[in-house]
């Protein structure tokens, strides 16, 4: 759907995350003097209300997602540093070949420098998030393992039908599901965001990812015997030449 009067036949559209967690529904638009759409007001399924920049909502047929603030800003950091670094350099080779001014130079160099600083500090920022983002969804995986474990014991003694039992264990590995998949995005946003700030090129490897539980089954002789948390995988050691290619906790 396209930025127009349309996304207003979106109010009352029902809004969910990029991991199709319910987030709530559309309530309105704040739109500026010219027309332009700045930001989506969200009615949150507890009745609160959000205001989210338009820029964080995705539109795809009657379909409204709320995406990560960290995921995007991310995203936009590590693809800006490499470019703005490639700039700088491409700056000082003119320099060099005495191709510009002195002083055309420094005013430049000077301002390059100044907005990788600032970019520096924003990936940090963006780096702590996705780290305690990583680290909540272990605690929510964490608890989610023992909600599997008393949902087995209590179908084993017969404290749960065998239709109820259907019901809850899909339901609990749904959102296990989800919950892996935005710990592996957290965990490869936060490789992503250390390269870029060790001056490694935009290339990563990937993260590790939690295996989804096993099946409710084999789950009592597997998935408790194993710690959920596991230790966050080593980042590369800083290069020694840079190159660039392109430009709250959950109780038990």
């Amino acid at each position: 759907m396209s930025l127009s009067s349309n996304l207003f036949l979106s109010i009352g559209k029902p809004v969910k995350d990029e991991y199709g967690r319910a987030v709530g529904k559309v309530a309105s638009y704040a739109t500026s003097p010219n027309g332009k759409f700045d930001a989506a007001y969200i009615e949150e399924s507890d009745g609160r209300f959000m205001k989210q920049p338009i820029e964080y909502i995705q539109f795809n047929g009657a379909d409204v997602t709320l995406l990560s603030r960290v995921k995007s800003n991310s995203a936009a950091i590590c693809d800006q540093i490499p470019f703005i670094w490639r700039k700088d350099q491409a700056l000082k080779d003119l320099n060099e070949k005495r191709k510009i001014a002195p002083n055309l130079y420094q005013e430049l160099h000077v301002s390059f420098t100044t907005v990788l600083a600032q970019l520096r500090k924003d990936a940090q920022i963006l780096q702590d998030e996705a780290i305690q983002s990583v680290t909540r969804c272990e605690e929510e995986l964490t608890v989610l393992s023992y909600s599997v474990l008393h949902l087995e014991l209590q179908h084993e003694i017969g404290k749960v039908s065998d239709d109820q039992y259907r019901i809850a264990s899909a339901s609990l590995q749904e959102v296990i599901k989800r919950t892996n998949a935005e710990k592996a995005d957290m965990e490869l946003m936060k490789s992503k965001l250390s390269n870029v700030l060790l001056g490694d090129g935009p290339v990563v490897a990937e993260p590790k990812v939690m295996p989804t539980m096993p099946t409710m089954a084999k789950a009592e002789n597997k998935i408790y015997s194993e710690k959920v948390n596991e230790p966050a995988a080593n980042l590369p050691e800083p290069p020694v030449v840079v190159y660039v290619k392109e430009v709250a906790k959950t109780g038990i």
